[in-house]
């Protein structure tokens, strides 16, 4: 399954040529190096790492440092690892790049979303709020909680207030809408996860493929 690693840079809109107007997210799309290929003889499964963004040499641990040298590329910033297909080779050393994705197909894109900080139930979960009246003291707070004397405690797993945001989330079958291969730019249909500068994992999708 090709895979690539990404930088978001923002978002805008193009025009097809019928007029309409596209909402796009524009991604820096690798070029990414494959670090290490993984075979079922010496790993137990068959994988291929990838690594992308340079980074310094002294910002890099030991045991990466000796990894990275073995596979004869320069220290990475961001490492991933992805299963290959049957039938795909890969080799060590090896890019990656935005030209090796065509437009027009789907993909899943992997990122972890903004965070919101501590939040409420009502932005958190959509919850409605109290009566807005005079007089009213329940308005943004929780209704009741626990079940009366017995067994007079909170149940686990109740929807309250709570740490919002920053969880990874895929987005499925989003339409590759056009490929800028000389700036490793790829423009995708609508938005992603994540703000502006966040790492994504970019694939073609496992179902809902056009063929």
């Amino acid at each position: 399954m090709k895979t690539i690693l990404g930088k978001k840079i923002g978002m805008t809109q193009i025009f097809e040529e019928t007029g309409a107007v596209v909402p796009v997210t524009v991604i820096e799309a690798g070029p990414v190096v494959v670090t290490q290929v993984k075979t079922a003889e010496t790993d137990g499964y068959d994988g291929v790492q990838i690594g992308f963004v340079d980074q310094k040499p002294q910002r890099v641990n030991k045991p990466m440092t000796g990894h990275f040298a073995k596979a004869g590329v320069t220290p990475k910033k961001y490492v991933a690892e992805f299963r290959n297909d049957e039938g795909e080779t890969y080799e060590v050393g090896q890019e990656i790049t935005a030209a090796d994705f065509e437009e027009g197909k789907k993909l899943d894109i992997t990122g972890i979303s903004k965070g919101k900080g501590t939040q409420g139930p009502i932005k958190r979960y959509g919850q409605h709020r109290g009566p807005m009246g005079h007089g009213s003291k329940h308005k943004r707070l929780a209704g009741g909680l626990a079940a009366a004397t017995y067994p007079s405690r909170v149940f686990p797993g109740n929807k309250e207030s709570g740490r919002m945001g920053r969880d990874t989330v895929t987005i499925q079958n989003v339409k590759l809408v056009k490929v800028i291969a000389d700036r490793n730019l790829i423009l995708v249909k609508g938005a992603v996860p994540g703000g502006k500068g966040s790492i994504l994992r970019i694939r073609y999708a496992v179902k809902g493929q056009d063929k």
